[in-house]
């Protein structure tokens, strides 16, 4: 008996006459009952500790088994879920009431039994059925039968079905002593010939129960299934606790007729075996006479209690041989059931196809699927029996596959600091053996999709292609450290972040473009397929192999065919990040990334978009070697200053790229001597050596015009997603889009540090650049940093 229940010798006494007295010491008890993580529920602490401890425990107890479901907990919010609570012993009540002056406003609802299950309810907003069943021991089991009945009338969709059991008072245990039953040695002992009464435990379960169909449906793992149940009562027996064996052979036929399963066919029975004298001899017999009809000599039913394990809980009781019958049949192996050591005489073991399972064993029949009966009796007289089955074969999901190669982002949250690196910690125990621990594309489905994730500032992720990654990361994380891949924050609490996507402009060689997209991402490889078909209608070459073409052999340097190349490259990037589930508030596209911006935006359709960066390409083919473009550590104002200087030449402006980076652009010889000046004035400039023409300056009006005259045909929509110009600096409408637009990309400086401003201005707190080289991400970083 722990100490800080009650002190055992003052309640004590092995006579059974001695009034106020229990006849043992002995009980199973939790640790820690006293414990809540209040806030974690969003409850005070003052209401908190007016709670029943059993309302506290089954609320911890849902959520663990809403995780081992893969529900997550908000997925269920508003939803025709039911809640069914087995519950009996309100020893909490009984101590708050007697107290009068201390009854506040949350003493009701922290004392009635009904609680129970309507705080469940309340917690996770479910809108099913919400009810407490309490027919003493038999309740969690009963309360099963009842979420059974209301999931096939269809009352609710999905069940939290539970039991709980705290033991706050000596008070039963002082009444069962004198009623008999309580095992002064502290064993429970079923179907043994030493029996002498059960053992008062505490504990909690809950199951999500769902018809069997849409479990498969929703790729749930299926621990096992039950195929039906029943409830009786034993009526007028010899006295109201004893226990009716035609009432329980009754309550036994009906469970197998609602199952439509023969009783014969049952492998075990997961008994209510107390271990008392007089109830055990009863319950054999009654299970021998149903279970053992018909049954071959040679393959007696199994019989045990979980009871011997884990004491009476009493209202969870049936929870717990409920649990240990679905993992049974999971594992397809029999426990033993302990202290049996010899079989209590007033049970006819060798008439009776029945036998106690007394040693750890494989399912005694291979070839078929596990069946076991489990049994749980009220002491006033309410029976129930349910039918528990092995879950179907379970079909690999295309996740559960090996490692593939590709990243996947593994997404772990928590409430504070220290459960996030305890939980952390959880997944690189998980993942220490890569030759056990789980694919990488299941981890991180499962975590990201079916764990609920919290709404604070505790959160990490962690991008990798193998366990070894993930452990790397998450060990170091643990540890306080860090790691490649690691990347540690929280939303912002109260509302979604706004996303933009960022489509960056041809820039330096991009080698591998995208030969490993193409091969690990479907959504990818299909877009990319798409813009290759509707390419070739127009081009002698294939998108698909100039990708892949090694580089020294490869023509996207040339304009004609990197431009479209890059477009369709970042329309298929946006079409995997959309597939994720990334979706962009706003667009904004740098240069020619405006063309595949517009199409994302829904201005242009796929082939429109293709044929505007095909003609751009072409037109600057053209235009090659007619000038120069060189790259400036000076902000806007600066280079404005610069080329005020300088007077009137052949420079210009082409690009504002951030706070303090703009770009040149103007006849060779001027922009060299300009980049030489600078860099003798300590400023540092380079000319990229990538570029042969002087794109975003005058000198491009003749292929701007070339542009202009092939796209006169070009018709434009309005964009469905928002579009900010970097020729004007400002949001467009898709409308505008057109030849006379696009001409002006080529000959106008992009104002890409004008629409960042903008967007940041207008709250937009994320940038994904769609790119397959990073370019951008620095400059926006530096804008936004200067905000």
């Amino acid at each position: 008996m722990p100490a800080d229940r009650w002190k055992v010798d003052d309640f004590f006494d092995a006579d059974p006459s001695v009034p106020g007295r229990a006849t043992t010491r002995w009980g199973g008890f939790l640790d820690g009952v006293d414990r809540f993580d209040a806030r974690f529920f969003g409850i005070s602490a003052h209401e908190a500790a007016r709670m029943d401890p059993q309302q506290r425990l089954l609320a911890e107890v849902a959520w663990e088994a809403l995780e081992d479901a893969g529900i997550p907990a908000d997925d269920l919010a508003g939803s025709p879920t039911g809640v069914f609570v087995g519950v009996s012993t309100f020893d909490h009540a009984a101590r708050r009431l007697t107290d009068l002056d201390a009854i506040d406003a949350h003493t009701g609802t922290g004392s009635a039994l009904s609680i129970a299950a309507n705080r469940l309810s309340y917690l996770f907003d479910l809108r099913g059925p919400s009810m407490v069943v309490d027919t003493a021991c038999s309740s969690s089991l009963v309360a099963v039968v009842q979420a059974c009945n209301a999931l096939a009338r269809g009352d609710c969709s999905v069940a939290l079905v539970g039991g709980v059991n705290l033991i706050l008072s000596p008070a039963f245990a002082i009444n069962f002593s004198k009623a008999g039953v309580m095992s002064p040695d502290g064993r429970c002992k079923p179907f043994d010939a030493s029996a002498n009464g059960y053992v008062r435990s505490e504990g909690a379960g809950v199951v999500v129960l769902k018809p069997l169909a849409r479990a498969l449906a929703d790729g749930d793992t299926v621990h096992a299934v039950i195929r039906g149940g029943a409830v009786n009562q034993d009526g007028r027996s010899n006295g109201l606790m004893a226990p009716n064996p035609r009432a329980q052979e009754a309550v036994l036929r009906a469970a197998y007729a609602d199952a439509g399963i023969a009783p014969k066919a049952v492998h075990y029975a997961e008994a209510h075996g107390t271990g008392t004298m007089l109830g055990d001899p009863i319950e054999a017999k009654a299970l021998a006479a149903v279970l053992g009809e018909g049954r071959a000599p040679d393959a007696p039913v199994l019989v045990g209690s979980v009871k011997s394990n884990l004491g009476h809980m009493e209202a969870a009781a049936g929870m717990g041989g409920l649990i240990k019958a679905a993992l049974m049949v999971r594992h397809r192996t029999v426990p033993a059931s302990l202290h049996y050591r010899e079989p209590n005489p007033h049970i006819p073991f060798d008439d009776m196809a029945l036998r106690v399972a007394d040693t750890l064993r494989p399912w005694p029949v291979a070839e078929e699927p596990a069946l076991v009966g489990v049994s749980s009796f009220g002491f006033g007289g309410t029976n129930a029996h349910v039918v528990v089955q092995e879950a179907p074969p379970r079909t690999p999901a295309g996740d559960d596959g090996p490692a593939d190669g590709r990243a996947h982002a593994l997404a772990v949250s928590a409430r504070d600091e220290e459960a996030l690196r305890e939980l952390a910690g959880r997944y690189a125990e998980l993942l220490a053996d890569p030759a056990a621990a789980p694919a990488p594309r299941a981890l991180a489905f499962t975590a990201g999709v079916r764990r609920s994730h919290h709404d604070h500032d505790h959160r990490l992720a962690v991008v990798g292609g193998s366990p070894e990654d993930f452990h790397r990361a998450l060990t170091a994380f643990a540890q306080g450290g860090e790691a490649p891949g690691l990347v540690t924050g929280g939303p912002r609490v109260g509302r979604r972040p706004r996303t933009a996507f960022v489509f960056s402009g041809q820039g330096a060689r991009w080698w591998p473009v995208a030969a490993d997209l193409l091969a690990t991402e479907p959504v990818f490889r299909a877009a990319l397929e798409r813009c290759d078909a509707l390419l070739r209608r127009h081009t002698d070459w294939s998108l698909l192999t100039e990708l892949t073409t090694p580089q020294d052999r490869s023509r996207l340097m040339d304009t004609d065919v990197g431009q479209p190349a890059l477009c369709a490259v970042q329309i298929a990037l946006a079409a995997l990040w959309r597939s994720w589930g990334v979706e962009p508030a706003t667009v904004v596209g740098h240069s020619v990334g405006e063309i595949a911006a517009a199409h994302v935006a829904g201005a242009l359709g796929l082939e429109d978009a293709l044929l505007v960066a095909l003609h751009r390409g072409r037109v600057l083919r053209t235009a090659a070697g007619r000038g120069r473009m060189a790259m400036a550590a000076l902000s806007h104002a600066e280079a404005e200053r610069v080329l005020a200087d300088r007077g009137p030449g052949p420079v210009w402006i082409a690009a504002s790229n951030s706070p303090g980076t703009t770009v040149f652009s103007g006849e060779a010889e001027a922009l060299e001597d300009l980049a030489r000046a600078l860099e003798a004035d300590g400023v540092f400039c380079r000319v990229l050596e990538s570029v042969e023409f002087a794109s975003h300056s005058p000198l491009m009006e003749p292929a701007a015009g070339e542009l202009w005259r092939l796209l006169s045909g070009l018709t434009p929509r309005a964009t469905a997603i928002p579009m900010v110009s970097t020729v004007t600096g400002e949001e467009t409408d898709g409308t505008r889009l057109d030849a006379e637009y696009w001409a002006a990309n080529l000959t106008s400086p992009v104002l890409f540090d004008r629409a960042v401003t903008a967007l940041a201005g207008a709250g937009h707190d994320t940038y994904v650049e769609i790119s397959p080289h990073p370019m951008l991400g620095d400059a926006v970083a530096e804008r936004l940093a200067a905000e």
